[in-house]
């Protein structure tokens, strides 16, 4: 690669400056917001590649993806320039970046006192670097001793990044290790940065693959670098100032696109498992999970059909209904739907060379196209090739929504869940339609999920235009979560991955995936034991995405009664989870409008605690709830650290407060998982423990948790029909409320906004069993609260 070097201000404009580097590139400086630049090079003045599409700061991008110099949707405030000789300034109130020469950028924040400070820099020796002939680019920063590294994603290991390095090649990492293994499904090349005092975040907007070097590269003859190296695609990156890390998060969901905001059962638990798709009987071992959980009294929501129910013979086949093991799908999807469960089937992105219809969706030219022939590609799928197929090309587009509609939602299926879709296509130069602008896939190998997840949300919109879709994706990149809710992909069973899924699913959440879960119980590898299955239970239920499924290599199957003695502890530890879906419905509410993460490490909340940037097996399930996962075989008691907040801590279960920046223990018998709550809180709790049913969810308690002696506290509880877009209409409930107390009483203040009328129409308020002071609400001494 050859470094960038000298350069002359070449242009300078409304939104961004130019800068003529070597005599031949062009280096753009955008200033898009008083917190926000973009830094873009045009390799020989050019692009390569002019589109994109995970940027979306307003409605979504066009099919054929945003057009990649746009500066639509940003607020563009306008910028102070000095020139002077051998530097150039560029500054808003909050942001100023100096270029120096030889091209290098040192990054500057304006702190609350009005002073400037340093904030991030490019390494000053060799900073930008593009092949001479050909495609690759490189990006060294300085890495600074004192500097945290969160983000990344989808990864395997400690949430904080520093010191390793990582890549991002979308794979089908069935079994991976989470402590170690790399890379994994999704490509999210975007950083956290902690200083000491501030936060930045930093987004590269390139699709090939590519890695970020966070200290595990030293080279002796510069100064501590970090690297970010892509093979192909231009270098074209955001950086954005918090101060801290929630606002920098929040920064790049709204840069990248809102959180889809999903129907209410999408947040109940789902069942899952191949065996039941694979076994000859299929549609029997399907209707019988339903009798199951009858028996056992376990709630559920819905189903997800894995891909053996498009078999043929051992492979899978996408819009291929096996009649032999599913002679029936309607009759199965009415069954599902009878007993209050929907149903999301399986689908694939890739036509093996011996599927029905391959012939045909070869001839219309709807797969990849091979590099040196104008015959599809082929890549190695499912113990067979394959052909992928292209959904930069319109025809294709049309051609899987239609078998999206016929062969799955005229069926009765609810969802698709979009899976197996890393396109491990290798032939970097293997030609895409690009909407009429032909692409090589090195440039967009994760536009195709997304684009796929597009196809299918579209499809369920056209077919139920009334309901909120819900979609899983397993694979895609930065903007995904404008469509689907996702996980973290086929983990392997061991209490090491118990341990690690939450680190990853806490990184998916720091980068924008708020909507995330885990494959509980372990899909791949020797079946969980009785301990095991109980712990991942009791973790998975507070994530925002709860399923059980498995592919175990014995053949068993994971499932909420496969140990008869601890389906009573499973059991309970599911009815926790229908007990809390009003919180857990409130908080995906608040991660859709306000970008709020579900998912939180433990210090996104209490940045000030240095305790809490320990790596640690808690989380906060949003603000209010801590999670002390039993993470450990064998153990019964728990230490945790409850973040300094200045109210305190409440136990859960017991009602016992604990002050804050302390470690306590606390007791952990199998069939508990430790949880605490804020003081200061409020959990809106539901007593139905079935499926979603919005008619016979006839009763709702407010559990407030209320601060010790003078405090004052707020929240909302958000409320709809669960299926519908009538919350556009104000055709939800808002209920805001605010606690005041001092050392007498409670003075709780409660408003209702919204023409919804749910079934419970009186809201119970309760207190610790220990809590003597008086409740009020609403200038009544009383501890309910009733809908006008």
């Amino acid at each position: 690669m050859k470094t960038l070097k000298n350069w002359t201000l070449a242009g300078q404009y409304t939104d961004h400056i130019e800068l003529l580097v070597d005599e031949r590139h062009l280096f753009c400086l955008y200033v898009l917001e008083n917190t926000l630049f973009r830094v873009l090079i045009k390799r020989n003045g050019e692009l390569a590649l002019n589109r994109t599409w995970s940027i979306a700061p307003e409605a979504d991008v066009p099919w054929e993806g945003r057009d990649r110099l746009s500066v639509a949707g940003f607020g563009l405030p306008g910028y102070q320039l000095q020139h002077d000789g051998e530097t150039l300034t560029l500054a808003t109130s909050h942001l100023r970046v100096t270029v120096h020469q030889p091209l290098w950028l040192e990054w500057e924040y304006c702190n609350a006192d009005g002073d400037w400070q340093p904030l991030a820099a490019d390494r000053p020796t060799s900073a930008y670097l593009l092949n001479a002939h050909g495609d690759g680019v490189a990006h060294y920063q300085r890495r600074y001793a004192s500097e945290r590294y969160y983000g990344l994603g989808e990864k395997t290991g400690d949430l904080e990044r520093s010191g390793r390095r990582f890549e991002m090649r979308n794979l089908d990492a069935m079994g991976y290790n989470a402590a170690s293994t790399d890379p994994l499904y999704k490509h999210i090349p975007f950083t956290i940065t902690r200083r000491t005092d501030v936060s930045f975040g930093l987004f590269y907007d390139n699709l090939s693959s590519c890695w970020l070097d966070l200290g595990n590269e030293i080279d002796n003859y510069h100064l501590a670098y970090r690297r970010y190296q892509a093979e192909a695609g231009d270098l074209d990156y955001y950086l954005f100032f918090g101060p801290q890390v929630l606002d920098v998060t929040k920064a790049f969901v709204r840069l990248t696109g809102k959180t889809h905001f999903g129907p209410k059962w999408s947040l109940g638990y789902s069942g899952s498992t191949m065996h039941y798709t694979d076994a000859p009987d299929a549609q029997q071992q399907l209707q019988q999970f339903i009798q199951l959980c009858r028996q056992h009294d376990i709630p559920c929501d819905s189903f997800q059909l894995s891909s053996g129910y498009t078999s043929i013979g051992n492979k899978r086949y996408v819009f291929n209904w096996n009649y032999d093991k599913v002679p029936q799908p309607k009759q199965l999807s009415k069954a599902f739907h009878d007993a209050g469960l929907k149903l999301a089937a399986n689908i694939k992105p890739c036509l093996l060379q011996d599927h029905p219809q391959y012939q045909q969706v070869a001839e219309q030219g709807l797969f990849i196209r091979d590099s040196e022939s104008d015959r599809p590609e082929r890549s190695s799928f499912w113990d067979d090739e394959g052909s992928h197929l292209d959904f930069t090309n319109p025809a294709t587009v049309r051609w899987w929504q239609q078998g999206v509609t016929e062969q799955l939602l005229a069926m009765g299926i609810d969802s698709t869940w979009n899976d197996n879709n890393e396109y491990e296509v290798w032939d970097g130069e293997a030609r895409c339609h690009g909407f009429g602008q032909p692409i090589a896939i090195k440039h967009i190998r994760p536009v195709m999920p997304l684009l796929m997840m597009r196809a299918s949300l579209e499809a369920q919109q056209r077919f139920a235009p009334h309901l909120r879709s819900y979609l899983i994706s397993r694979s895609g990149c930065a903007g995904m979560q404008r469509y689907v809710q996702t996980w973290s992909g086929d983990n392997r069973t061991s209490w090491q991955t118990l341990r690690y899924n939450t680190r990853m699913g806490l990184g998916m959440s720091l980068s924008g995936l708020f909507n995330v879960g885990h494959d509980v119980g372990g899909f791949s590898g020797d079946k969980p034991d009785a301990e095991l299955f109980v712990r991942w239970v009791q973790n998975g239920v507070m994530h925002p995405r709860f399923t059980i499924h498995s592919w175990n290599d014995d053949a068993t199957v994971n499932e909420p009664w496969m140990y008869p003695a601890a389906t009573p502890m499973i059991r309970e530890a599911i009815n926790l989870r229908y007990r809390l879906m009003p919180y857990f419905y409130t908080l995906l509410w608040l991660a859709s409008t306000d970008d709020e993460p579900m998912l939180r490490p433990t210090f996104l909340d209490h940045e000030h605690d240095e305790r809490t940037w320990r790596e640690t097996d808690d989380f906060l399930i949003g603000r209010d709830v801590l999670v002390a996962s039993v993470v450990e075989q064998g153990q019964r008691q728990r230490e945790v650290y409850l973040p300094d907040n200045g109210d305190g801590w409440y136990c859960f279960y017991s009602g016992q407060w604990y002050s804050g920046g302390q470690t306590i223990v606390l007791d952990a018998p199998l069939e508990r998982l430790p949880l605490l709550v804020r003081a200061g809180a409020a959990l809106p709790m539901s007593q139905r423990l079935g499926h979603v049913d919005i008619s016979a969810d006839d009763r709702r308690e407010l559990r407030l948790f209320p601060t010790k002696g003078c405090g004052r506290s707020a929240g909302m509880l958000f409320e709809d029909d669960g299926e519908s877009y009538g919350w556009q209409q104000d055709n939800a409930l808002w209920l805001r409320w605010q606690a005041v107390s001092d050392n007498a009483r409670i003075e709780l203040t409660v408003a209702a906004k919204g023409h919804f009328k749910p079934a419970w129409q009186t809201l119970d308020i309760t207190l610790p069993a220990d809590e003597t002071r008086e409740l009020w609400v609403n200038g009544t001494r009383c501890n309910t609260y009733a809908l006008s």
